[in-house]
């Protein structure tokens, strides 16, 4: 997919970039940048893009995304209108912020292969990483020399977590025209905007001004999967949601995620989660 290029600056009061992310969607569209990006979303949910990987996000999560690695996060439309907007602190640094050789050093080793793996994406639960959280805040918080050692301390510290959560593919790379920018855009936000109500093959793929045959094949090409097995994965995800968040029975909310088939559902859940439905629920301690 082609990806929409960010050139991000960090100023001359500092080597590095850090704000608090007040408006949902400001960056909705697929895109890169030089700099990695290690976020941290206080509040709200939604579905996340990260390589060839897609999930739910909510509050709490922590994500780190190499340099030039395409990601995206979509908040919920209920945040559109809401009073309770959601909000996240994002920090970006160029691999390179403290000098071309720092990372040959062998103090600093480990950093090289924690940016190596963040090419990936990583993610990390806020709640089980509170010292994570509270180094973002201080990063936030404080300026020069302690800013700069408190970044230094975060990123030693999640590079020491063993067997973080890893997003994107193995061997996932990003080389396409730029012309499919738009297109695979589109698919993606009217899959979202519609997934809650039966979408035809030939609906979206009109979309992407392909015939139905077509579509499957070049949508395959480009994201590494079927339509159909996207389109579940965004309802599975909805559906998790919604199940943590205690909104009716197992089988309303099947219906409510897009699922017309209630066996079927509790096929697909079992088959993108890993667990049942209800497995899913006593796990989150919900029921």
């Amino acid at each position: 997919m082609k990806v929409e290029q960010i050139v991000l600056h960090s100023g001359h009061s500092s080597s590095f970039q850090v704000r608090k992310e007040l408006k949902a969607n400001i960056n909705n569209r697929w895109h890169c940048h030089a700099e990695l990006e290690l976020i941290h979303f206080h509040q709200g949910s939604g579905t996340q893009f990260v390589g060839d990987h897609i999930q739910r996000f909510k509050a709490g999560d922590i994500v780190l995304v190499g340099s030039n690695l395409p990601h995206y996060w979509r908040y919920d439309a209920e945040y559109d209108e809401s009073n309770e907007q959601p909000y996240s602190t994002v920090i970006h640094f160029h691999e390179k912020f403290l000098g071309a050789a720092w990372l040959s050093l062998p103090e600093f080793r480990l950093f090289k292969h924690l940016f190596d793996s963040a090419q990936r994406g990583i993610m990390l639960k806020g709640h089980e990483h509170p010292i994570v959280v509270d180094l973002m805040t201080a990063i936030y918080e404080l300026e020069g020399f302690n800013r700069l050692m408190s970044l230094l301390t975060c990123l030693h510290y999640i590079a020491n977590i063993k067997s973080p959560c890893v997003l994107a593919s193995v061997g996932f790379s990003y080389k396409h025209s730029e012309n499919e920018t738009n297109r695979l855009h589109s698919i993606y936000n009217y899959t979202l905007k519609n997934f809650r109500n039966k979408i035809e093959l030939d609906q979206v793929a009109a979309i992407a001004d392909l015939v139905p045959s077509s579509f499957c094949r070049y949508f395959k090409n480009r994201t590494g999967k079927t339509y159909t097995r996207f389109l579940q994965e965004v309802r599975i995800g909805y559906a998790c949601k919604l199940l943590v968040e205690n909104k009716g029975t197992i089988k309303q909310i099947c219906y409510e995620s897009g699922f017309s088939n209630y066996t079927s559902f509790h096929e697909i859940f079992k088959s993108v989660t890993g667990k049942t439905p209800k497995t899913y629920l006593q796990l989150h301690g919900v029921g």
